[in-house]
């Protein structure tokens, strides 16, 4: 357990470089190789959630060209195949599609949201094609619908992440609004998505096993920004501060119309960990947010990953995600290695089997710290850190691993 004394800023949020949005919309190439392997990317790339998206897509576009330079497996050129599923889930859907039809996708990197997960994992279940996703932390697409009762089974065994659970995530969020913030009287808002709904059920659940109250709660439409009728309830609730489980598109006009009448802080998950929460939001000064992992500019691992992006060039942010998605790109990466060496250097005509196969066994050094899954195909990296806007900026407050 590592409490953070010192309050960093989050170079992240911030990083640019040159180029532009427009200039990148390709797939990666590199050393020409015999075989050629394709990692399918799915994330919204266009829409409120791009800021997010296109960092997912830029990590993942960096591992694929870091492999290729280095000739990390012999013989083999990695492509990125990027499609966009404006945080859709019939879009996502029809991504999987996509990467199903072609042959040469062993692995799909993806989604952000949850919501379009659960609609990609069972045609990508059914192909015997790896998913795995930096960013969806709804605990059930790992666990089951039951896993509150603590039946706990595994509905798709070709999905992984490197992002950890809502229940791990909400009650690290619970515990640190009632333990550090000492805020005891809490309105609870979802967005009614799968995502902040899940989120904010976890985060209720440890608030009041703690002590905390939960003054009242209600539900928003994510796609709305006036959100005066639910602030006015959350004016007379007397609540201390505001949970809210959603995205930055929506928590952004909900925090600065909140602060407008009274002045408490909104508290959310890594949905609003991003410089697009506060750019939208002249009232984000004290906010709260838990994102996954450990901030990558504190990690002596991450060193050569901000590097790397920085001298790629690409102008969009790496953002919360980056080092999860460039970690999850090279578990792909690390499973097709694998197999490669086991077939004497060649692609198996069963591929994708083996991939899935590998996939399990895959342990490595990564941005973020170790990489393995455990037996949901969960990452076993519990780390969570709270942030609080400061200045202007994102800044960490606490790191943890939460048991």
């Amino acid at each position: 357990m590592l409490i953070l004394t010192a309050v960093l800023t989050t170079g992240a949020l911030t990083l640019t470089a040159c180029g532009s949005r427009d200039d990148d919309k390709g797939g990666s190439g590199g050393d020409s190789g015999n075989q050629t392997v394709v990692i399918g990317l799915d994330a919204p790339l266009t829409g409120d959630l791009s800021a997010l998206g296109l960092g997912i897509k830029n990590s993942a576009d960096l591992a694929v060209k870091i492999a290729n330079k280095d000739k990390t497996v012999p013989g083999v050129t990695f492509q990125l195949k990027a499609l966009d599923d404006q945080a859709q889930p019939s879009v996502g859907q029809q991504n999987a599609t996509q990467f199903i039809q072609d042959k040469k996708v062993l692995g799909v990197v993806g989604p952000l949201n949850s919501g379009v997960s659960q609609s990609m994992q069972k045609p990508l279940n059914d192909a015997s094609l790896t998913q795995v996703s930096p960013a969806n932390t709804g605990t059930e697409l790992t666990q089951g619908n039951n896993w509150k009762t603590g039946d706990k089974q595994r509905p798709f065994k070709t999905y992984f992440r490197t992002a950890t659970t809502d229940a791990i995530q909400g009650a690290f969020a619970a515990n640190y609004l009632y333990k550090n913030a000492n805020i005891k009287d809490v309105y609870l808002i979802d967005d009614q998505k799968p995502y902040g709904a899940g989120l904010a059920a976890s985060f209720k659940t440890t608030f009041t096993e703690l002590g905390g109250k939960i003054v009242g709660t209600d539900h928003v439409n994510p796609d709305d920004r006036d959100f005066n009728s639910v602030v006015t309830k959350v004016k007379g609730s007397g609540a201390k501060a505001v949970y809210y489980g959603g995205e930055y598109p929506a928590g952004a006009p909900l925090s600065q119309q909140l602060k407008d009448s009274v002045k408490i802080p909104l508290m959310g998950g890594d949905g609003m960990y991003s410089a697009d929460f506060i750019s939208l939001n002249k009232k984000a000064e004290g906010d709260i947010a838990t994102s996954v992992g450990k901030p990558v500019e504190e990690l002596e691992s991450a060193k050569k990953f901000i590097a790397d992006y920085k001298t790629a060039g690409y102008k969009d942010a790496y953002e919360a995600y980056g080092g999860g998605t460039y970690d999850a790109t090279w578990s792909i990466i690390e499973a097709v290695k694998a197999v490669v060496a086991d077939n004497d250097g060649k692609l198996p005509d069963d591929a994708r089997t083996k991939v899935l196969d590998a996939m399990s066994k895959v342990q490595f050094e990564g941005v973020t710290g170790p990489v393995s899954f455990d037996e949901y195909g969960d990452t076993t990296n519990t780390m969570m850190t709270a942030y609080q806007v400061t200045s202007g900026k994102w800044t960490s407050k606490l790191s943890e691993a939460v048991k």
